[in-house]
């Protein structure tokens, strides 16, 4: 069918920013209070998910053992890690171009909300979102199909039908079709293809470039 969509929901990690250098020392940095000694570089898959997820998940760890652990996280991200991270090539004017259509913008991240609203102001593009929605500090709300939950009933969207979910690791894709939502994954962040193809998104773009075409004008999705 011929799709045109006038609500953009945007994950924020691996989808507008290359947090990956952030991300990964601040989880480096947790770990060490454990004596466990890691490289950044390969701590990527922690990029994406609810860290508390991740942390049980990749280390096993307890409930609270995890809870802990982001703590720590946070002790790195909010004075270093947060500001170790990027734009990617082509998202500024991409954003500028979709609200110049009057387009409405959000972001559903499972970072804090906190955090996501400093790290889009930062980078200037914050005033193009009508909402910007993530997670609570005391650790609710960091699942995606709740998180996009929350978008849809503050910003009071009428139809679905004209709504998408943007983002790069399968828990955007699978919080999408929990709310019965078109997605878009975008393969240069995060998520292997792979990943992203098993979550059956509505369509996947491989670079901003294309990202920007897809939602810009009207594409066939099968």
């Amino acid at each position: 069918m011929n799709t045109i969509y006038k609500y953009i929901l945007f994950d924020l990690d691996g989808t507008l920013t290359d947090s990956a250098e952030g991300v990964t020392r601040s989880v480096s940095y947790a770990l060490s209070k454990y004596g466990i000694k890691t490289n950044p570089a390969d701590l990527k898959t922690f990029i994406g998910p609810p860290l508390q997820l991740s942390f049980r998940q990749v280390y096993g760890f307890s409930e609270e053992k995890a809870r802990e652990a982001v703590e720590y996280y946070r002790d790195y991200y909010r004075e270093k890690g947060i500001f170790e991270n990027r734009l990617y090539p082509g998202i500024k004017d991409m954003l500028k171009r979709l609200s110049e259509k009057d387009i409405k913008l959000f972001v559903a991240t499972s970072k804090p909300t906190l955090f996501a609203k400093k790290i889009l102001d930062y980078y200037e593009v914050g005033r193009y979102f009508e909402l910007i929605i993530g997670s609570n500090l005391d650790g609710t709300r960091v699942d995606k199909t709740e998180v996009i939950q929350a978008v849809f009933e503050k910003a009071e969207i009428p139809d679905k039908n004209l709504a998408v979910m943007v983002g790069d690791r399968e828990h955007d894709l699978i919080g999408a079709q929990k709310h019965n939502l078109d997605s878009i994954a975008v393969s240069y962040g995060y998520g292997t293809l792979e990943e992203l193809k098993a979550a059956n998104p509505t369509a996947i773009a491989h670079s901003v470039e294309e990202l920007s075409s897809k939602l810009l004008k009207k594409f066939l999705v099968s």
